[in-house]
């Protein structure tokens, strides 16, 4: 219907009246919507009001009974319009934080649907699958980590769950960023209350219309919030003024500024009130007034601080808490098997004569305390009640005609990516809960949980009893990870060899990757980019269209070539006889594919040289800010001698690979793997003064960096997605068989390795001087990026790239800005000077650069500027 709906019950006021009457907001729409809702204000810049739900059992404590109930209806409503072919295909993905356990009972009515929700929780080694933006909301960034890289993949319906769709922005973002990466034919929201305009369902038709899939939209009521002109200004003034009032008073559990009455029953239903699922659905879905004998008697009482009781769970081991990295139907059976022990152990901490328990669960974790709360309710006497601690911040005022009566303030307690804050709990305070039942995973078990300002003394001031749960955090292996643990297959593949794999000859490089050949994967910078910066994708889901060289650039290649071709010859001896010397009299040479390949493959034909040493030589997979291919580790430390292996590339910038390998390697140990990798790398030129095993420290031309795969062997970057790479998997690149014509790998090897008998003198005298000095890393090529970043006002150290080798894959896969170059660099820089005048970059000459060039990505044009961890930067 479309009538406005009245504000007022006959027998109890509306938990939106307050805010309704101060800034004549209105709800129109069904006759159940004040029912579902009330009203609440907030800090926000961008909406003040704030629907609060009466069934989600995040702000308002709610029997668990009817929180599971509608989700699960919903659910069933969701099958019956999909039918039993359809729903058994069905993945349903809710929303963080607020809608992670509707998702959940949605997916519990739907049937077998395997469940994900989206997180704002980074979870460290774990590959994101996507993300996308919430607007409006107070942390708008979206994460979706699936253990199962194959969850998002596939043609079935996809059933998105959020408690409410206010401008259905969300969803739109959602559907837009999965679509590309993971095409379907059908979409199904769901939603406890639609409020979206007229203007606003048709954006969603639209949308359907233009990405070509069908989309359904369920909820269980519908309407419209009709906000009179100026209200957000007067909201937040409202709202300042309340937050003032109770700062003042030195109240940090109201912060309403009303003198909250701390043992009077907020939001309570009657007491006692018990029967079928379905009879609660229709009664309890709203606040209702308390016994007032009772809460009087309550009130009159005055109590210590309450008692802090830990119990074991016994949680199942393996089993996911919840949907952040998946949750199946077979751990839904397991879930359920394991539910009336857990219910057991937490009735016997709970004292006989409790009359009133809140279960409070965590955040985004929804879905595990409601079942155990659901389960508490079928064995103890007591009224039980069930919602979680939020990060959303919200006025707490003492009347009740406003949904938010009280608010406990408590800090952060699991580390949060985004540093520590403040967290909430509403309707606790004052809710006349004799023992309140706190359920945490492990990862916020955390010495903030348990400080004096921390959730549990906070608890403990207004309940006897305090009961805490911890449920294990579940962490999968990452994608990119092989579990390293015996139940894991161990079988891995044998390394891929030329000329099945590669142009270069089977006994030069074993690449312990797998073949993506017949992937397709390529596409233009802006596209690539565009992809990136939409759904958080990694840099290393794709790959950019490969770069033919122009006949003028390769007859520059070729000169460079033959300039530098005995300079090269040289560090390669002095950086080999450096290892062999130091590290292992025959090591096993490891190259970071791909630009450290051909400096491997040229280090082992100097040992063999100089040495007649036959050293087996590997390329792995290292991604910046994914670490390396630790199945790649797994598999060198089956067949060698971690201690022997030797890390090879071909150049230093300001250092980024080399502390990405370095902790890559902790995580590795730090997981079970094999110990003894030195995860020192061993370079041809080090101008960033990073590591002590080079050939020189000189920032010159290697002409390896001036082309892509056909100078490295016709192989491809490596590559990580989701749904080619499992957990069992090596990282997978492709051989560009189709350019051999243009392939230049192995000819650069010969032209550098024909000068060693001309060079091998000049080493001897270089390593013998190497090995007796200093090499101790100063790191001046991080300083030096760091004064560049901030001279040219770019403000970001992962948009400056130096050195030569940097300067050219700028040029060749990134969007720059301009080129500097130290002045009387020379031929050294014609390949770059080429590259830019191609692109239409300027060339600055610089008379005190510490590198003989330097490449800026253009500050504010953020396609193709990557950062750091491999996302996007944005500026």
């Amino acid at each position: 219907m479309n009538n406005a709906v009245n504000h007022g019950h006959d027998d109890a006021i509306w938990s939106g009246t307050w805010v309704a009457q101060r800034l004549g907001v209105e709800l129109v729409g069904d006759d159940t919507l004040t029912d579902l809702l009330g009203l609440a204000l907030r800090r926000n810049p961008k909406r003040a009001h704030l629907l609060v739900s009466h069934v989600l059992g995040k702000h308002i404590p709610q029997f668990p009974s009817v929180v599971h109930g509608h989700g699960f209806a919903l659910g069933r409503r969701v099958r019956e319009l999909l039918g039993a072919e359809e729903a058994a295909r069905a993945v349903v993905l809710g929303y963080a934080e607020t809608a992670t356990g509707l998702g959940h009972c949605v997916a519990d009515g739907l049937g077998a649907a395997p469940y994900l929700h989206s997180t704002r929780r980074p979870v460290a080694g774990v590959v994101s699958a996507g993300g996308f933006e919430e607007s409006h909301s107070h942390a708008t960034s979206h994460l979706l980590l699936p253990e199962d890289p194959s969850l998002l993949v596939g043609d079935g319906p996809l059933v998105l769950v959020d408690d409410e769709f206010s401008t259905g922005n969300t969803v739109l973002n959602t559907i837009r960023a999965l679509h590309e990466r993971y095409p379907r034919r059908r979409y199904v929201v769901v939603a406890l209350v639609d409020m979206r305009s007229a203007a606003d369902a048709g954006r969603l038709a639209e949308f359907a219309r233009e990405i070509g899939a069908r989309v359904d939209l369920i909820a269980t009521a519908s309407g419209t919030v009709r906000l009179p002109d100026g209200v957000l200004e007067k909201g937040q003034e409202l709202v300042a003024r309340y937050e003032a009032e109770g700062a003042a008073s030195g109240d940090r559990s109201s912060a309403g500024g009303q003198g909250v009455d701390r043992d009077a029953d907020v939001n309570s239903g009657p007491p006692g009130a018990r029967g079928s699922d379905d009879a609660r659905l229709r009664r309890e879905v709203r606040p209702a007034t308390a016994d007032p004998q009772r809460e009087a008697d309550r009130t009159r009482r005055t109590r210590p601080p309450g008692h802090i009781t830990r119990v074991g769970l016994s949680w199942p081991r393996g089993l996911p808490d919840g949907g952040r990295h998946g949750f199946t139907p077979r751990h839904r059976a397991r879930l359920e098997t394991a539910l009336p022990a857990m219910a057991a152990r937490l009735a016997e901490a709970i004292p006989e004569d409790a009359r009133r328990v809140l279960v409070l669960g965590f955040e985004e974790l929804m879905y595990a305390p409601l079942r155990l709360a659901r389960e508490l309710e079928q064995v103890v006497a007591a009224e039980v009640r069930y919602s979680t601690t939020t990060r959303s911040p919200v006025l707490a005022v003492d009347d009740p005609g406003y949904a938010i009566r009280s608010r406990i303030v408590f800090p952060a307690h699991d580390d949060p990516d985004d540093g520590p804050g403040e967290r909430y709990a509403y309707n606790v305070a004052g809710g006349g809960f004799d023992a309140v039942v706190a359920v945490v995973d492990s990862v916020a078990d955390t010495r903030e949980l348990h400080a004096p300002d921390g959730l549990l003394s906070q608890l403990a001031a207004h309940t006897p009893h305090v009961v805490l749960a911890v449920v294990p955090s579940y962490v999968p292996e990452p994608l990119y990870v092989a579990a390293l643990s015996e139940e894991r297959p161990a079988m891995l593949p044998d390394p891929l060899r030329g000329p099945a794999f590669s142009s270069y000859a089977p006994e030069e490089v074993g690449w312990l990757l797998q073949d993506l050949s017949d992937v397709t994967l390529e596409a233009p910078t802006e596209e690539r980019e565009e992809a990136i910066q939409s759904g958080g994708a990694h840099y290393a889901e794709s790959l950019p269209v490969e770069y033919q060289p122009s006949e003028q650039y390769q007859e520059l290649f070729h000169a460079a070539l033959e300039t530098s071709a005995a300079r090269i010859a040289q560090a390669v001896g002095v950086v080999t006889d450096t290892v062999i010397a130091e590290r292992s009299p025959r090591p096993v040479l490891v190259s970071l594919a791909r630009a450290g390949t051909p400096v491997g493959v040229l280090m082992r034909r100097w040992a063999q040289f100089r040495h007649g040493l036959d050293l087996p030589h590997y390329a792995v997979s290292i991604v910046r800010g994914r670490g390396i291919d630790a199945n790649a580790l797994r598999w060198l430390a089956a067949h060698h001698d971690p201690r022997d292996v030797v890390f090879v590339d071909g150049w230093t910038g300001k250092g980024a690979i080399t502390r990405e390998l370095a902790a890559a390697i902790e995580e590795f140990e730090a997981r079970g793997g094999a110990a003894g990798f030195d995860p020192e790398i061993a370079v041809l030129a080090d101008p960033g003064s990073c590591v002590r095993t080079y050939g020189t420290r000189d920032d010159f031309l290697i002409p390896s960096a001036c082309l892509n795969s056909t100078v490295s062997g016709l192989v491809s970057r490596t590559v990580l997605r989701a749904d080619l790479v499992g957990p069992d998997d090596f990282h997978g690149a492709k051989f560009y068989r189709e350019l051999a014509g243009t392939d230049v790998s192995v000819a650069f090897l010969d032209a550098v390795a024909a000068r060693f008998p001309e060079v091998a003198d000049a080493v001897d005298g270089a390593v013998k001087e190497l090995l007796a000095g200093d090499r101790t890393p100063s790191w001046e090529g991080w300083a030096a990026v760091e004064r560049i970043s901030e001279e040219y006002g770019i403000h970001d150290v992962n948009l400056v790239k130096p050195g030569v080798g940097e300067t050219t894959r700028v040029l060749l896969r990134r969007v720059p800005w301009k080129i500097l170059a130290r002045a009387g660099a020379g031929a050294d820089l014609d390949h770059v000077r080429l590259l830019a005048e191609q692109r239409g970059v300027p060339v600055e000459e610089v008379g005190d650069l510490p590198y003989t060039c330097v490449g800026l990505i253009h500050p504010q044009y953020t396609r193709g500027a990557t950062g750091a961890d491999g996302t996007a930067v944005t500026v």
